[in-house]
């Protein structure tokens, strides 16, 4: 699957140089942060819509390439109008713009390496996906020396020449391996009411809003501790090596434990995550913090991912991933970035994350409750 490994590297490497900046870059423009907190939010609420929109399309369709290639080439041109805007009016349609071609573009291709694999071989997804923490870490440690020196446009450039390097390699991924539909408006209703998968949706929702918070708002925080450009993206670069083994022991992970119980460890870990942002005194703290990472967002990406594959009816696998991503990154982190705003505006970065470890700790309970069986277990493996 070397065109996966490849699209993975070179996509999320490109959203490393511009994604964890773009607020110092909002703040940089003279916006308030409330402001702030609109476009940060617009981006996932968005996406809770477009995402699905753009899977279902490629689903009915069967036209999974060129919705990807449209997909990424609208995401490069707004790129291109959020660089060159210079006011809060100006950047709003360049970042629908952004939010409505990006939500679309990791779960197409997670449902193209997933197909790929094959119903046998699906464990082994997080080895391929492994390639775009690969590609962050590798351009976040590039990326914060090159900010250090020439600025936050560095970020902007580095994004759109690795974008272009990136689309011809996207023609060439393999795709529409799944069968078509015969009944999809039929089957989409069946995916629709699994109740259980949706349950945990709901659930992945709350660390996908606190990702929503940890990228868009810790920087500034950083920033207001007096920690260095470097010191930020070495952040990045730690956070991402965490991921790694998640991601490449996700089969023996997903063979030994279910969907539900992986979880519930993730969100402990964003329980933990959150505590230890709040209680930093000094910039150093930080890089400790972000090894916590990988079992919060990838312990939770690999289930949700596997999960969705195992329920998604015939020829609607781009639809489960794109909803599971949509709500999860979308409306989840939506949630984050919008409230994460007032928050932080209103009563300052500690309090923001202990809100997020308080909503967790909810949440955390409800899931027990309501999967206290597979939690308990442990072992109990999730099947369709």
């Amino acid at each position: 699957m070397a065109f996966g490994k490849a699209i993975y590297f070179l996509y999320y490497g490109g959203l490393a140089c511009v994604i964890p900046f773009l607020t110092l870059y909002y703040s940089d423009l003279g916006l308030s942060g409330r402001q702030i907190g609109v476009l940060t939010g617009l981006v996932p609420l968005i996406g809770t819509l477009s995402s699905p929109i753009w899977g279902m399309a490629a689903d009915a369709s069967g036209r999974h390439r060129i919705t990807f290639l449209l997909a990424l080439g609208g995401t490069w041109t707004s790129v291109l109008l959020i660089m060159r805007a210079g006011s809060f009016l100006a950047l709003v349609p360049a970042v629908i713009l952004y939010a409505v071609c990006s939500a679309p573009n990791m779960p197409l291709v997670d449902d193209a390496v997933v197909a790929f694999l094959g119903e046998e071989r699906r464990g082994e997804y997080g080895r391929v996906r492994v390639w775009g923490s690969y590609g962050w870490g590798l351009a976040a440690a590039l990326i914060g020396v090159a900010i250090a020196a020439s600025g936050l446009q560095a970020g902007f450039y580095g994004f759109l020449v690795i974008f272009l390097v990136l689309i011809p390699i996207a023609s060439r991924l393999p795709m529409n391996l799944s069968e078509r539909s015969a009944n999809f408006f039929g089957e989409l209703r069946v995916l629709l009411k699994n109740s259980s998968w949706l349950l945990f949706i709901a659930v992945s929702m709350v660390i996908g809003a606190s990702i929503g918070i940890f990228l868009n708002y810790l920087f500034p925080y950083l920033e207001s501790l007096g920690t260095s450009a470097q010191t930020m993206g070495l952040t990045l670069t730690l956070a991402t090596i965490s991921e790694i083994p998640i991601f490449i022991f996700s089969r023996q992970l997903l063979n030994r434990w279910s969907a539900p119980f992986l979880l519930t460890l993730a969100l402990v870990g964003t329980v933990l995550r959150s505590l230890a942002y709040g209680l930093m005194t000094a910039p150093w703290q930080v890089l400790p913090i972000s090894l916590l990472h990988g079992p919060t967002f990838a312990l939770m990406w690999i289930a949700g991912v596997s999960y969705s594959a195992a329920v998604a009816p015939p020829g609607l696998g781009a639809t489960a991933q794109a909803v599971f991503s949509g709500l999860t990154m979308g409306l989840g982190a939506a949630l984050g970035s919008l409230a994460g705003g007032f928050i932080y505006e209103a009563y300052g970065p500690v309090s923001l994350y202990y809100s997020i470890a308080l909503v967790t700790v909810v949440a955390t309970v409800v899931f027990i409750l309501a999967n206290r069986k597979s939690v308990a277990a442990g072992l109990v493996r999730q099947r369709s």
